[in-house]
């Protein structure tokens, strides 16, 4: 299997969003959702309605126990994350207890694992990426932009409940490049 990184060009991210509005907005929340707040791909396809939308509207926070370490997790809910939730309440009219990635099969069911890879895949292709997009690629773009914005690395690796600074570190996906920029911008 093929490791992914993160998406690391705001156009890129941009576009994604852009083509995936214009294609589902279940897939265009599906995405907003995974670069805003860091949820594994199992834990946000387990998302009910209810998880995120009172009735009337957003949650504050998104409150679940994760399901690769069995811990608890409580995420805020961005502006970003919140104005896609309305968008696809708006038009999708869903009940409190449906699967927010529901599936088009029938029945309340989320989409499989799979079914969000191909989503992701087929964007990232059809918008160009020379790198492959994957859910795991929406966890990592949280990370990074969390790093580049300012955010301490330990807070980092708390959010991503890494047990090691050296996981969250490879996991970012930083390059010489990065490290080129801190000695350009550091003239004391």
């Amino acid at each position: 299997m093929n490791t992914v990184g993160p998406l690391r060009d705001k156009k890129q991210i941009e576009i994604l969003k852009i083509y995936l509005k214009s294609k589902c907005l279940r897939d265009y929340l599906l995405f907003v959702m995974g670069i805003n707040s860091n949820l594994r791909i199992s834990d946000l396809l387990s998302l009910k309605v209810d998880d995120v939308w009172t009735g009337k509207k957003c949650k504050e926070y998104i409150s679940l126990k994760e399901k690769k370490t069995s811990k608890f997790k409580k995420v805020m809910i961005n502006e970003s994350i919140v104005k896609a939730i309305k968008e696809y309440v708006k038009e999708t009219k869903p009940q409190q207890t449906d699967f927010i990635f529901i599936s088009r099969n029938g029945g309340n069911r989320a989409i499989s694992r799979q079914q969000a890879c191909n989503v992701l895949k087929n964007a990232g292709d059809y918008c160009g990426l020379e790198e492959s997009v994957s859910p795991h690629t929406l966890r990592k773009t949280w990370g990074f932009w969390a790093w580049k914005s300012g955010v301490s690395l330990i807070l980092i690796m708390e959010a991503l409940n890494h047990s090691s600074l050296s996981i969250t570190k490879r996991y970012l996906g930083i390059i010489q490049e990065d490290l080129d920029n801190v000695y350009i911008n550091l003239n004391l």
